[in-house]
């Protein structure tokens, strides 16, 4: 049976949740392999909506074991106000497992974040301020705090002072903050312990347990390639690593485990926070894109920066993964332009370039050069299979196919569940 990754493919906000609910009846365990409460799903079930921003998409499908894995930095208040809202909701969430070696984020790492970016001002990243990077930062430092640290209270207040020895010294005389107390932190932290134990495993021997048992395993990425912190428009990156790999160090498994590894593409382009974005657009196109398709942040509430579909992303997100599969989504809110512009290749300096440039300053003054392809007005949000669709809708599918450089195995027409069109089978 397969081991899946599913991830964003450009910027996040793709409609990862969208994909992975769909898989998520077929599939005995979902992963989340990196990232925290910086992400955001939002997965329609029937009349239903859910926003998701730690919680793997899986949790919502019967008979799926919703897993945290190792790479993902949990904030507990969030975790357990998220748990506690679906319980509200009727959904079961009891077979949920958080991997013991996750890290923790603790309210230093947030308050750290916060005035931080502040300080940067005009060269702010465009960070959640959730205490994200701070924790990532913690973990590479030798310094972070994982879950497993919760049940030692004398290794979690040494940890704490020692964090705190360097972070209190930069917040009281860089910042001019008042400085965290140790004993604030752990009686804080130590508070959520009893909460989350029923949940903490050895999530790495589980997974690589059902792997051997023909299980099958979908790891879901956060975020979106463009954003991975070693593959992305660096610094406007998140953290961690969106792109397939992670899911590997982030979940403990091995490559070799992986047979299928499934981009989403939106079928235009969206990003959140700073950095260079160059079909994005400032006109009544741009809005249109934004009002029709709902773009707002799952997690901030922010408006995202709308543009059109860029095919040089698409094929650097197929290289860097090793995607052997695209998931489009929302055909739908493109229904009603006569022409729909793609950007095939971008002219930096008067050259044009067919491939994402390596370097951060040519790809911040890269220009779009774009195809113009033919639109539809019909209602495509009824379509079941793909001879459903238009003519011109099916040529749009097929030429971004050809562009991005592998197969679009599915096509999302609309929000709900329903609202796909399946392909190819990813299982």
């Amino acid at each position: 049976m397969p081991a899946l990754v599913l991830l964003g493919a450009q910027w996040g906000d793709e409609g990862k949740g969208k994909a992975t609910d769909l898989l998520g009846g077929s599939v005995d365990y979902v992963v989340r392999y990196q990232g925290g409460n910086n992400a955001g799903h939002t997965v329609v079930v029937g009349d239903q909506k859910y926003a998701l921003h730690l919680l793997p998409s899986g949790i919502l499908s019967p008979g799926c074991t919703p897993v945290i894995g190792n790479g993902v930095v949990v904030d507990p208040s969030v975790l357990l106000s998220e748990l506690s809202g679906l319980n509200e909701r009727g959904v079961d969430t009891s077979k949920l497992l958080i991997s013991g070696n996750a890290h923790i984020i603790t309210p230093y790492n947030v308050t750290v974040d916060k005035v931080t970016e502040r300080f940067l001002g005009k060269r702010k990243i465009g960070t959640t301020g959730r205490g994200i990077g701070p924790t990532y930062a913690d973990k590479i430092n030798r310094v972070g705090i994982r879950v497993q640290d919760l049940y030692d209270e004398s290794i979690l207040q040494q940890k704490v002072e020692a964090a705190l020895d360097v972070k209190n010294q930069i917040l009281t005389k860089l910042y001019n903050r008042r400085a965290i107390a140790v004993e604030q932190v752990v009686e804080e932290l130590l508070g959520y312990a009893e909460q989350i134990k029923p949940y903490v495993a050895d999530t790495v021997l589980v997974l690589n347990q059902a792997l051997e048992d023909n299980k099958v395993v979908l790891f879901e990425g956060g975020q979106g390639t463009l954003l991975d912190i070693d593959h992305g428009t660096y610094p406007f990156v998140t953290s961690s690593n969106p792109t397939a790999g992670g899911a590997c160090t982030g979940a403990g498994v091995g490559p070799t485990k992986i047979s299928r590894v499934i981009g989403i593409l939106k079928a235009y382009t969206t990003r959140v926070g700073a950095g260079p974005f160059p079909t994005e657009l400032f006109d009544e196109d741009g809005e249109a894109l934004r009002r029709i398709g709902g773009e707002r942040g799952v997690t901030t509430g922010r408006d995202r920066r709308c543009g059109w579909f860029d095919a040089v992303i698409a094929r650097y997100a197929t290289r860097v993964n090793g995607l052997t599969d695209f998931f489009l989504t929302k055909l739908d809110v493109l229904t009603g332009w006569e022409q729909i512009p793609v950007c095939v290749a971008y002219e930096i300096d008067g050259q044009r370039v067919d491939e994402l440039p390596y370097s951060q300053s040519d790809f911040h003054h890269a220009k779009p050069v774009y195809e113009m392809l033919p639109g539809w007005s019909e209602d495509i949000s009824k379509a079941k299979t793909f001879a459903d669709l238009p003519k011109n809708a099916q040529s749009y599918v097929k030429a971004l196919e050809e562009m991005s450089g592998a197969p679009i195995s599915a096509i999302g027409v609309g929000p709900g569940r329903d609202e796909t069109i399946e392909i190819n089978s990813f299982i």
